[in-house]
């Protein structure tokens, strides 16, 4: 089986490294996800660069993105992205995201709870994006982040407070994660290139940096929090 960055595969042999079936490498090549193979005469042949799309493809999916999603994820990457660059994508992506969402029914999701949810804890879970009602009386559950969500339940804070705080962390963390993208890719990644570092190592460092940025989140917050009230006091004790 061809090793080399360089080399060729047939469809049988793409088929093969990649896990997926031919049919849907055709759907997938129809739809743009992935680019033409070379032809040469009747010949169709693969490389490198769609076994790394590929299995982008198969992580993407994994953690829950639907077609529509993964088509708009591929179309962001640069046209002239090597293999090397697609693993970086597929290495930034799997360590943060290690804890799928289940489906669970609602004797399930309340076992789960540890108690019993009312219609207005439900809408509660649902605004803080734990739960997602679906089709059946089902749930598709966030299950790493249920225990904290539930202790909010505790709190009684009503829904609409939920949302808006959901909002807030939403917007703020996909631009920490994306500035944090950016560094790991313009700064991380060429120095470990250029030194020769495997992407497996690289992998581990960025799955190891997870915890340290949590820490760091953590020690900005409650830094901003007392600067914020110093700033309050400030402002009732000078009348501005």
């Amino acid at each position: 089986m061809p090793d080399d960055a360089t080399a060729e595969l047939t469809l049988d042999q793409l088929v093969a490294r990649s896990g997926l079936a031919a049919r849907t490498i055709r759907f997938y090549t129809g739809r743009g996800m992935l680019p033409a193979p070379v032809k040469r005469g009747r010949s169709a042949y693969y490389t490198a660069d769609h076994l790394a799309r590929l299995e982008l493809v198969r992580e993407l999916q994994a953690h829950g993105f639907t077609l529509a999603a993964i088509e708009s994820y591929l179309a962001r990457l640069p046209a002239d992205a090597t293999p090397e660059t697609i693993a970086l994508h597929r290495t930034l992506l799997a360590p943060w995201m290690p804890d799928l969402p289940e489906t669970l029914s609602r004797a399930e999701l309340e076992a789960r709870a540890g108690r019993a949810l009312s219609t207005d804890d439900l809408d509660t879970l649902e605004a803080l994006g734990t739960v997602q009602p679906e089709e059946h009386g089902r749930y598709r559950v966030a299950v790493a982040h249920l225990s904290v969500s539930v202790s909010i339940l505790d709190l009684g804070l009503p829904p609409t407070a939920a949302a808006a705080a959901h909002a807030i962390f939403t917007a703020h963390g996909k631009a920490i994660a994306e500035e944090l993208t950016d560094v790991f890719r313009e700064l991380v990644w060429p120095a470990y290139k250029e030194a020769g570092v495997p992407a497996d190592q690289l992998r581990e460092t960025v799955e190891r940096f997870k915890p340290l940025t949590i820490a760091a989140l953590v020690t900005s917050y409650e830094s901003a929090v007392n600067e914020t009230k110093r700033e309050a006091v400030a402002r009732r004790t000078t009348g501005y």
